[in-house]
Formats: C-alpha cells, structure tokens, sequence
C-alpha cells in the first residue's frame, strides 16, 4: 500500500475512533510495528497527529467539522463570494461543481442561469439546480459519502474523465501557506483532481477560515488554476503565488480583482 494512502487511511481511522495503536494499524495494514511507528512519527511532525503512548490521537485542530457545522461557518462570506463566481459564469456552459457548502452556495448563486450543464459529485448540488428548468444536471456515480451527500472514489473520478467542462469551480478544507489546497479524504482528492484536468477554466473558492485549517492530503496548488474567490485579502505568500502564476484573485472584502 502506498504511503500517501496509508497516512490517509491512518488519519480516517484517527478521526473516527479518536485514537490509533501500533498494534492495530500493523495488523490492519499488514506491515511492521516499525513501519507504523515511522507513518505516525512523520504525521505527528507536520501536525496531524499527536503521540501518545501506544500510538496517536487527533489533535483538536485538524478533525473535520461535520456537515452541519461546516454549513454555518461563514455562511454569509460564502453566499457573497457565491454570487461573485456566478458572475464570472455566462449562460450556455458546461460546469463541475464539486463537493462542499462553499459549492453549494454556488449552486444557489446559479439559479437564475439558463442552459446550463453541471456536473457534479455532490447530491445536496444536485438537489439545488434539480428546480431550475434550465440546468442540466449530470450526477456522477461513485460511493455515497452519507455524512454530506458526496460520491468519491475510483469510479467518480473515471466518470469525471469522459467530459471536458468549460469551467470547474472546487472547494478544499484547507489552503497552506504554500498554495496547496488540501483535504482530508483521498478518495475525494482523486475526485477533485480529476475535475481539475477536465476544465479549461478552474476555479477555487475559499474564505479565510480556510488559511487556519490542516489537513493531510494534497489536492493541487493554486498556480495550477485559473482563479481563486475569497472573502478577504489572502495571505502574502498566496497572493504572490498567485501573481506570479497569472491567477486572479477576487474578494468580497474589496469587490475587485487583487491580482
């Protein structure tokens, strides 16, 4: 098993049960207590575990918030920079909306849209458009995510593969400093990816809170993308990124185009 999937699946079993021990994950994962030792030493230095004795627990900070809180957090940054992003979209084209309460809120922001196509992995997106006559919404199979409506794995990703979209508009939990968008599940990074490679235009769209989160799997950095819609000024470091890979930034905060 890669070790980029085992760190993932590690931090899955962490965040449900609160705690993982040498003993179980060398069992589960048929490797050595040794090799299990290293993939939580190496996840408690960049921060997504804790040791303890035995093994490792999830500290506070990087655990993903549920359905419902996620939905609350910002909600009304979300609705604005929403609207934003519907903006930047004309009627007549195709688009992938991914999963998250952030692309939900673009759904909403795309209602009054006509002769659209979406694509999506996300039921709660489907529901949404589902009562505009003039949207066409493709929902792509994959295992249902029960906890937010979303469908990941392999067979997401390969039925994402058969389109090309005009515009891919993404979420993430959390941004690094760095530029990468990061997430905690890999089925779901997959998925995303896939999305990504499919556009000729990509957008991300974030608020702030998001520069405070962590989470372990890599999705694709900023400078890989076309845009990216926030609610205040981004950090230095992003908006120099940004610059320098000719992505543009909006914000709610100033209404306008950063870079």
């Amino acid at each position: 098993m890669a070790q980029n999937f085992r760190h993932s699946e590690i931090l899955a079993i962490a965040r449900e049960a609160g705690k993982v021990t040498v003993e179980d994950l060398a069992a589960k994962f048929n490797v050595t207590a040794q090799t299990i030792r290293r993939d939580l030493a190496e996840l408690c230095d960049i921060g997504q575990l804790t040791r303890v004795h035995g093994g490792a627990t999830i500290p506070s900070g990087v655990i993903a918030l549920g359905y419902e809180d996620r939905r609350s957090i910002a909600s009304d940054a979300k609705e604005r920079m929403a609207r934003m992003v519907a903006e930047q979209i004309p009627d007549g084209v195709s688009i992938f909306l991914n999963i998250g309460t952030t692309t939900e809120a673009v759904a909403r922001a795309l209602l009054k849209h006509r002769n659209l196509m979406v694509v999506t992995n996300n039921l709660n997106v489907a529901n949404i458009l589902a009562t505009s006559p003039n949207c066409e919404v493709i929902v792509t199979g994959g295992m249902l995510r029960r906890s937010d409506g979303g469908l990941v794995g392999e067979v997401t990703a390969e039925f994402i593969g058969q389109f090309k979209v005009d515009y891919a508009i993404i979420g993430s939990a959390a941004v690094d400093p760095d530029g990468s968008l990061l997430d905690y599940d890999f089925r779901e990074v997959r998925v995303a990816q896939a999305i990504i490679k499919n556009a000729r235009k990509a957008y991300f769209i974030a608020d702030s809170t998001k520069f405070k989160m962590a989470a372990p799997v890599r999705v694709a950095s900023l400078a890989e993308l076309d845009g990216f819609f926030t609610d205040v000024t981004p950090p230095r470091s992003i908006v120099q990124l940004c610059a320098d890979n000719d992505v543009f930034i909006r914000t709610v905060e100033h209404s306008s185009r950063v870079y």
